[in-house]
């Protein structure tokens, strides 16, 4: 994975929700972008990174990039 915070054409920002807030607000942006477009997840839970990995994983999409931003994550997943 490549730190590339410009790629993202819509971001989510998911800070201050619990999970499985967070993953359920992405996949709602990720029904809603056309194949290849790149969302950004702003979350604050740290378990965001691994639910949102998992989920991918399972729905066939791509996370891109995971940057640790201090107070919040930002994920790229790239719908496949």
């Amino acid at each position: 994975m490549t730190t590339n915070t410009a790629e993202a054409e819509t971001t989510v920002d998911a800070r201050g929700a619990t999970c499985p807030g967070p993953l359920m607000d992405l996949i709602g942006e990720m029904r809603a972008v056309d194949t290849g477009a790149v969302v950004a997840l702003l979350s604050d839970a740290e378990k965001s990174t691994m639910e949102v990995q998992e989920w991918a994983d399972e729905a066939g999409n791509e996370v891109t990039d995971i940057v640790d931003e201090g107070d919040h994550y930002r994920i790229h997943v790239k719908k496949l």
